[in-house]
Parts: structure tokens; C-alpha cells; sequence
């Protein structure tokens, strides 16, 4: 939402100013097109060179993120940490037995079935399954040091795979200058070879040929660089439901009574989403 309406306030302003100021948008809407098809078309060109079709459908991803926000809400939150509570109850009290068929057949689990939407979310169920399946074939056996290690792996290969489109949206916003200047130069050429026009053709074409030195300064600091930052703030925010899942598994691996488990996940949360710790305890009793 922020972000389309800074893409409105950016272009208002820009072009804006520059009418106010006296300047007229002609001969920079008669330039835009085959500018823009320089500047862009080798945009894409770099990015189908340094990526495979994973990255760009992640990409595609990513772009979709900076628009839409953090895919998980504050009751994603409330409602990851009630259902790894209750797993790890289930293989404290009933021991791993009676755990397996939840983490083995999460889409017939009746405790995921308590919560549809992580039900269906692959990388929740992976996070909380794997470990705990770990758990259950080792009849709860490992070492909570050695299970916390492959969850930190876990996370950290869910992250970076996260992250790769925030990093191609940022060598985009470093490549876009010069792109620009590529622009820019091709059309200095184009001038030279018609020097000997009048000066108001020369002007017009000079003029059009900056206009790529433009296009790629904002199209870096006014558009990419700005995408790169908010997706790596949305992901940020996504990432710490991990952390939620984690402190749970490990926190009840180590013993500690419920309470404390339900405030190790929530303190690890920011305070824009972090619930009270009443809330998770009357999540634990609701359903």
C-alpha cells in the first residue's frame, strides 16, 4: 500500500517540480520510450544473464512482497506459537509415538487442522515438522543442542533463499546509473553524427540524450534502491516467525514449563507484533 502510494508522491513530485520550475515534459515524454527501452531492456538483459529461472520466480515473488507486506499476520504469530506448544506437549506427555502421525501426515494432523492457514504454508510446516520428525525417529533421544543447530540451518537456508531477490533488486539499483550513462552516450553519438544540423535540433537531441543520465539516476535511488530496502524490511519481519518456532521446540526440549517457553517465543518478537503473554495462554486454552 506505502509502497504504491510513494511511487504516486515520487512521480507527483518529480515531474511536478520540474513544470513549476518552467520545464516542459515534451521532449522528455518524446525521448522516454526508446530510453526506456535501452535502460530497461538491459535490465532485464543483466538480470536473465545472472540468474536462473529459480531466482527470477523469486524474484516475481519479491516484487509481489514489497507491495502487498509481511506475509504473516499478528495472529499468524499468536497462532504458530500455540501450535508448536501443543506438539511439544503432545511428545513431552504422550511421548513420540503419539507425536509422529502429526509430523509425519501434517495435512491430516487434527492440531494443524486447528489452524488452516499454517496447515498450508510450506515452510511452516517444514520448519515444525522436520525437527520434530528428527525427534520421533530418534525416539526424542538427540541433544536439544544438536537439534537447535539444525534448525538454525534450516532458517538460515529458508532466509537466504528470501533474500536473493532484495539482493538483485539492489545490484539492479547500483547498475541503473550506469545504464543510464549508457543511454546517455548512445545518444551523444547519435548527435555527433548530426552535427551539422541547426543548434535546435542539436538542442533537442542533446536534451534527449540526457534524459537517460535521468532515467537511470531515478530509476536507482528512486524506485529499485527504495524496493530493495522495503523487501528486506517485509522479510525481516516474516523471518521472525521462525524465531518463534524455535525458541518453542528448544525451550520445551530444555524443560521448561510452559509459561516461560510461551515467553521465550514472544519476547523474540518486535513490539509491533509481539502479543501479551495473557494472549498466548488464552490461545493455549481456547481450542
Amino acid at each position: 500500500m506505502f509502497a504504491a502510494i510513494g511511487i504516486v508522491v515520487l512521480l507527483l513530485m518529480v515531474f511536478g517540480g520540474f513544470v513549476l520550475a518552467g520545464g516542459a515534459l515534451g521532449p522528455i515524454l518524446a525521448a522516454l520510450p526508446l530510453e526506456m527501452m535501452i535502460i530497461g531492456g538491459a535490465a532485464v538483459g543483466a538480470v536473465l544473464i545472472g540468474n536462473s529461472m529459480h531466482e527470477i520466480k523469486l524474484l516475481g515473488g519479491g516484487m509481489m512482497r514489497i507491495f502487498k507486506g509481511p506475509r504473516y499476520t499478528d495472529r499468524d504469530h499468536v497462532d504458530v506459537i500455540a501450535l508448536t506448544s501443543k506438539l511439544m506437549k503432545i511428545l513431552r506427555s504422550e511421548g513420540a509415538v503419539a507425536l509422529e502421525t502429526h509430523v509425519t501426515e501434517p495435512q491430516n494432523s487434527e492440531v494443524f487442522g486447528e489452524y488452516p492457514r499454517l496447515q498450508n504454508d510450506p515452510a511452516i510446516r517444514a520448519l515444525i515438522c522436520d525437527p520434530l520428525t528428527l525427534m520421533v525417529v530418534s525416539s526424542g533421544s538427540l541433544d536439544t543442542h544438536a537439534v537447535e543447530d539444525v534448525i538454525d540451518n534450516a532458517i538460515r537456508t529458508r532466509l537466504h533463499e528470501m533474500d536473493e531477490p532484495a539482493h538483485t533488486l539492489q545490484s539492479l539499483a547500483d547498475a541503473f546509473p550506469a545504464l543510464g550513462i549508457v543511454a546517455a552516450v548512445l545518444g551523444v553519438i547519435k548527435t555527433m553524427g548530426a552535427i551539422d544540423q541547426p543548434p535546435e535540433i542539436l538542442g533537442k537531441m542533446i536534451g534527449a540524450a540526457l534524459v537517460g543520465t535521468f532515467l537511470g539516476v531515478l530509476l536507482a535511488y528512486g524506485f529499485t534502491g527504495p524496493m530493495a530496502s522495503r523487501l528486506k524490511q517485509v522479510n525481516a519481519q516474516d523471518q521472525q516467525i521462525f524465531q518463534s518456532i524455535k525458541q518453542v521446540i528448544i525451550a520445551s526440549l530444555h524443560g521448561h514449563p510452559q509459561p516461560l517457553v510461551l515467553e521465550a517465543a514472544r519476547s523474540g518478537l518486535a513490539p509491533s507484533h509481539r502479543p501479551q503473554l495473557t494472549e498466548l495462554l488464552d490461545a493455549m486454552r481456547s481450542r
